[in-house]
């Protein structure tokens, strides 16, 4: 908190200098039909100056002289970007039309120009608004699992993260504006994202490479959660909602609220959520599923300084969850395991425009974050995992040169990891980074080209490494055969330093070769140092149910001997990743389009290979009642060992919108990937094809929506993996919305699997134990003002 502080005061006193000789420009917005449009933000790029439009579409700036671009975006209307040249003691009047558009185009805060979708060569979704209270689940995975090109590593509804065109955990970064959310999700399925998304303003998916805006551990993309923990204007407004699920008796309510006074804004919401397990279709007498009841809460108080050149803002986030583990047991399935999480969170935010000589805007992002996850079985702690996260980046845009416009950005990372208990399969360790990016775009007539590079320097220690000696199993007749009475296990510790250094390239553009349509590429050569738990890991992970064993150590197996582990004697590499994405898109009028082609060749990529092997894994359940000795059970794991092999990935994904009438619209979405190994074989959890339609209606007091998902068979398996059968989602959703006094309220009813389909999840570990829930129904009222 104290470096926090001083970080504010510096960020203060720059802001001292900054001198500003303002001339005022003036402008509306209007459509095709001359009609105003209100709401519109007007932006100069590259700053953090903005003015939004009245009733009758006006809006003013105050910018000094000089040559600028702005930016004009507005709900359903396609984007604009105006040169302008203001000159002193001139005032500047200007007259913006802006086209409709069937596909919706929003403003993205995850990269540092914040243009929109459409404008970026990197294809990227916005899920916002009604659309996110409406599919906004327990979980962040499950929440964003109807995106093209986004599944759900689905466990048990307690649990699931976002996979990104088959890449998922050290892969796909998860954000709270633009910083790491800081917990262990991804280490394991079975963690859960820190995050709510109930209070969320907005979320952003970058789908692909993002190593240059968020370093190496963003090799398949990002999920960036957006809200107003740090407000920017001290206007009143807030949010609220209340909900009540039938299938899992699931009761959420959360609400946010902004407002302020002078030069100060200030900040609050808060959330609580209570469900039971979950139901499911009924299958050889199984009509729930258990130990997936989950209990959480939390608050965040935020507030900020507001100066004429941007503001500095600090907030601070408490969280709690309580949920249970499905599948995590230890052989006696009555015992139940549960998480039970706890996590701080401070957060500094600014964006301070200078309009100096050299530099035109300065960005800073820093956050400390103090996560804790105990299991517990029984009311006792069996293993408690700790995260402990510091993250600073500062992003320096300067002035446009030769009409080339950016930047750069200076990022440091610090993770300090530690896992104690008898499931402690990571031993701890700290990983430290720190990386500087250069980022330019500039416009060639019809093109916008996009450039980057990135240079890292990660280390990871530990300083406790262990390698037991471990007794392995070629199936499990020869366990029951076996007998380890008087037997005494053999651990070897290790000191382990590792630095790598990363770099990454990036190279895009987004061609207007005509009226309505885009064509955008990316070019991307992105490096990626393994993570802790990929290198270190050696013990059993009963949430996956499987025997971990990391990329440090080497299987070792020869005819007539024993298989065992030693240490890897060849050189740890870093994954390599070179992609290329390739996108058409129309976007003006009734209906657009964007179609997607992508193909990824990476090197050395680790993934947990099954080995055909079991091991055993003792498990203490401590003293029972009325007796004089601890219980030990053992539980037999298949093996899994993290490989390094190369991989290739590719895949194409689509979306249609017809806006048929001013009230109904519909959309014709899918996508499909194919993830193989260079040697022969697939990818293990690759998600399936799937192909989807949505209906929706939108009328003044009406709204509703239907949405029909099928997902094929996936039978492109991996070595020892099942196959899964396809099935159809059935979800619909109305709105009915009214005022009273100065709130905007809505009444609404969600269907989710209609048809009470038995569905399975390939993607995830534990697909034959958590299907997904079966038909469920949730009413709830929302407001805002």
């Amino acid at each position: 908190m104290r470096k926090l502080s001083k970080i504010m005061s510096v960020l203060l006193a720059v802001t001292a200098s900054a001198q500003i000789n303002a001339e005022q420009v003036k402008g509306t917005v209007t459509n095709n039909q001359g009609k105003a449009i209100s709401g519109a933000m007007v932006k100069i790029m590259g700053t953090n100056n903005t003015a939004t439009t009245n009733e009758k579409g006006i809006f003013t700036l105050d910018i000094e002289p000089g040559k600028y671009e702005l930016h004009v975006a507005a709900s359903n209307f396609v984007h604009k970007n105006i040169n302008v040249n203001i000159n002193q003691d001139k005032p500047a009047e200007l007259s913006v039309l802006l086209d409709k558009s069937a596909i919706e185009i929003i403003d993205v805060h995850a990269t540092p120009f914040h243009t929109s979708n459409i404008e970026s060569a990197l294809p990227i979704i916005v899920v916002h608004g009604e659309k996110l209270r409406m599919r906004q689940e327990n979980t962040l995975g499950d929440t964003l699992s109807k995106e093209v090109g986004v599944h759900s590593n689905f466990h048990g509804s307690v649990a699931s993260t976002p996979i990104i065109r088959g890449l998922d955990g050290p892969r796909v970064l998860v954000t709270q504006n633009g910083l790491d959310a800081g917990d262990a999700s991804r280490i394991g399925p079975d963690h859960a994202v820190s995050t709510e998304t109930s209070t969320t303003q907005q979320i952003e998916v970058l789908r692909g490479p993002a190593t240059l805006f968020y370093g190496s551990g963003a090799i398949g993309g990002v999920v960036n959660l957006v809200d107003e923990r740090v407000p920017r204007s001290t206007d009143t407004k807030g949010e609220w909602l209340v909900e009540q699920n039938n299938n899992n008796d699931q009761t959420l309510a959360s609400g946010s609220f902004n407002s302020g006074t002078g030069n100060i804004a200030v900040h609050a919401d808060a959330f609580y959520r209570e469900s039971n397990n979950y139901e499911i279709p009924e299958r050889d007498g199984v009509y729930s599923v258990e130990n997936s009841a989950a209990e959480s809460s939390g608050f965040t108080l935020g507030t900020s300084y507001l100066l004429d050149n941007g503001f500095v803002g600090l907030s601070y986030q408490s969280l709690d969850q309580e949920y249970g583990i499905p599948g995590h047991s230890h052989g006696d399935e009555e015992v139940a395991v549960l998480a039970d999480l706890e996590q701080e969170r401070w957060q500094l935010l600014s964006e301070l425009d200078l309009n100096n000589k050299y530099i035109k805007a300065v960005n800073t992002r820093v956050a400390y974050t103090d996560y804790e996850h105990s299991e517990l079985e029984v009311g006792v702690v069996g293993t408690t995992f700790e995260n402990e996260t510091l993250e600073a980046r500062t992003e320096i845009l300067h002035q446009d040169f030769l009409n080339w416009r950016g930047g750069l950005s200076l990022h440091y990372k610090q993770n300090d990891f530690t896992a104690v208990g008898e499931e402690a399969f990571t031993p701890p360790s700290k990983t430290d980074s720190i990386a500087l990016a250069l980022m330019e775009e500039r416009h060639f007539g019809d093109v916008l080209l996009q450039l980057g590079a990135r240079i890292e320097r990660t280390e990871i220690t530990a300083g406790t490494v262990r390698l037991p000696e471990l007794e392995l199993f070629e199936n499990l007749s020869d366990l029951e055969a076996h007998d380890d009475h008087g037997s005494e296990e053999v651990t070897r510790n290790f000191d382990v330093k590792h630095v790598f250094t990363p770099v990454s390239f990036s190279a895009g553009l987004v061609w207007d070769f005509t009226d309505s349509y885009n064509l955008a590429l990316s070019l991307s050569h992105s490096k990626r140092a393994p993570s802790a738990s990929e290198l270190l890991s050696f013990g059993p992970h009963i949430g996956t149910g499987s025997y971990e064993v990391g990329a440090l150590f080497s299987l070792q197996e020869s005819a007539g001997q024993e298989a065992y582990f030693s240490l890897n004697d060849q050189p740890i590499k870093m994954e390599t990743a070179n992609n290329i994405d390739l996108s058409l898109r129309k976007f003006k009028g009734d209906f657009g389009f964007i179609l997607n082609a992508f193909y990824n060749q990476i090197d050395d990529y680790y993934y947990e290979q099954a080995t055909g092997l079991f091991a055993e894994s003792e498990h203490d359940h401590g003293e029972e009642e009325g007796s004089d000795h601890e219980e030990e059970e053992t539980t037999t794991l298949p093996l899994y060992a993290f490989t390094a092999q190369d991989v290739t990935l590719y895949g194409f994904e689509a979306q249609a919108v017809w806006q048929v009438n001013d009230q109904f619209s519909w959309t014709v979405q899918g996508d499909i990937i194919r993830a193989s190994l260079d040697a022969g074989g697939d990818l293990p959890r690759t998600p399936p094809a799937r192909i989807a339609t949505e209906l929706k209606y939108q009328g003044e007091s009406i709204s509703a929506d239907l949405f029909i998902n099928h997902y094929f068979d996936q039978d492109h398996v991996a070595e020892l993996e099942t196959s899964t059968d396809g099935y159809v989602l059935v979800d619909f959703n109305v709105n009915y919305h009214f005022s009273i006094k100065q709130q905007d309220l809505a009444i609404y009813l969600k269907g989710k699997n209609l048809t009470d389909e038995y569905a399975q999840v390939h993607t995830s570990f534990l697909k034959d134990l958590t299907p997904l829930a079966g038909r469920s129904f949730a009413i709830g009222i929302r407001g805002s003002f």
